[in-house]
């Protein structure tokens, strides 16, 4: 369990093109100096104000082809970085679309503030402990394992989003 990731160059050599460090990096919100796996999160919730962003067959689909491409793109970066670079954010963006994701399919609402703050709150949470089997993917050494931890992070956050928001409707808080 980390709560920062030191930032490292192992191999200082090591090119990374234009295509693969945006991606991996999530637009550069990796590089930011302390936290970047908080800022990629934050950035993938700045998605939400695009209009359509957020229909669910949408976010689906830019889910699985992200997923699928950065399963290319981190690889330079782990080459340059080390093991699950903390640069490397494109991760977080896809569990936290996933944790909105499945709030959608349960509740079929459009986010509401507390309902990203939620689920931000939830990944974040369910990103540092690492409950298994992320922790088993955490381990990895490939980029496989850099993503995998962060998808199984973003299905146990959008179930419990889901739960917290059917305990605040029971009480009265939220009703959507």
């Amino acid at each position: 369990m980390r709560f920062i990731k030191e930032k490292k160059i192992i191999n200082p050599g090591q090119k990374i093109n234009f295509f693969n460090n945006i991606v991996s990096t999530f637009f550069y919100s990796g590089y930011i100096p302390k936290a970047s796996g908080t800022f990629g999160s934050l950035v993938a919730i700045l998605f939400f104000i695009i209009p359509g962003f957020y229909s669910k067959v949408f976010l689906s689909v830019i889910i699985l082809i992200l997923f699928f491409v950065s399963l290319f793109t981190v690889p330079q970066l782990i080459k340059k970085y080390g093991n699950d670079p903390s640069v490397v954010v494109v991760d977080e963006a896809v569990g936290m679309w996933i944790s909105v994701n499945i709030v959608a399919y349960v509740i079929t609402i459009f986010p509401p503030f507390y309902v990203l703050l939620i689920s931000f709150l939830t990944f974040r949470f369910f990103d540092i402990i690492k409950i298994p089997p992320a922790n088993y993917f955490d381990k990895m050494k490939n980029s496989f394992g850099v993503m995998m931890d962060d998808v199984i992070a973003g299905i146990y956050s959008g179930v419990l989003t889901v739960l917290i928001l059917y305990t605040l409707k029971y009480f009265g808080v939220f009703i959507w």
